[in-house]
């Protein structure tokens, strides 16, 4: 089945198979908040990004990756109430260790077991992702970059792909509100444009805190208008 990232609340998970983790994809919650459920293939290992709402939904989506419910890592990309609202209630059923930007782990109202800062890595399983901070939104907001292992074949070398996970930082059409603050959309442009557009491929595939997924490719044109409107 074809990836496509596209979900609704109360309907199916999205499954999209990479050679050294699966993702799922589901959105909970009135505010249509997507989860994201990355399964290490070669463990079995499991980390959740956003425990947003419905915790019975996303202890199935654990459970659809495990069916023993395994499940070692949150990360809440910021403190934002609707990106952590079921947070406490999967922590408790889980006893997964939890994991968030430093300057937003006490705007969280669940101690988080892991503060972590720009370039920072979080580990589950085999699988390591990179912390990448996105100053803006709010003063701690991260993404994790999960790239794909190179490839190598009788013609030649492929390298891997990169996948971000950007929270309310980068949609399709603009980066997160900034609440018409030219200073934090300042902050949160230049660290969009520098540590994500800047450093990678236009494949580069973005799964975001709300709707439909994108790619660098397919925003990259539109930074200049993203400049000039200032949000």
């Amino acid at each position: 089945m074809t990836y496509s990232g596209s979900v609704a609340p109360g309907g199916p998970s999205a499954v999209r198979e990479l050679d050294a983790v699966i993702v799922r994809k589901a959105s909970v919650g009135s505010m249509d908040n997507n989860a994201y459920l990355l399964t290490c293939r070669e463990t079995g290992a499991q980390l959740l990004v956003d425990a947003a709402a419905e915790p019975q939904r996303l202890l199935e989506l654990v459970r659809e990756g495990s069916p023993h419910g395994r499940l070692d890592v949150i990360v809440t990309t910021h403190q934002h109430r609707d990106h952590h609202g079921a947070l406490a209630a999967v922590v408790a059923a889980t006893g997964a260790r939890t994991v968030a930007g430093r300057a937003d782990a006490d705007g969280i109202p669940v101690e988080t077991d892991e503060p972590v800062d720009h370039g920072a890595l979080v580990q589950f399983g085999a699988v390591t992702l990179e912390v990448i901070g996105l100053r803006g939104h709010t003063p701690g907001s991260i993404a994790l970059v999960l790239t794909e292992p190179d490839s190598v074949s009788a013609q030649d070398a492929v390298v891997g792909r990169t996948h971000l996970f950007t929270g309310d930082s980068l949609f399709p059409g603009g980066v997160g509100n900034t609440d018409r603050d030219p200073t934090r959309f300042a902050q949160l442009y230049a660290d969009v444009t520098s540590r994500l557009f800047d450093r990678f491929r236009d494949d580069t595939w973005v799964y975001p805190g709300h709707g439909a997924d994108t790619t660098l490719g397919a925003e990259r044109p539109q930074l200049p208008t993203w400049r000039e409107r200032g949000w």
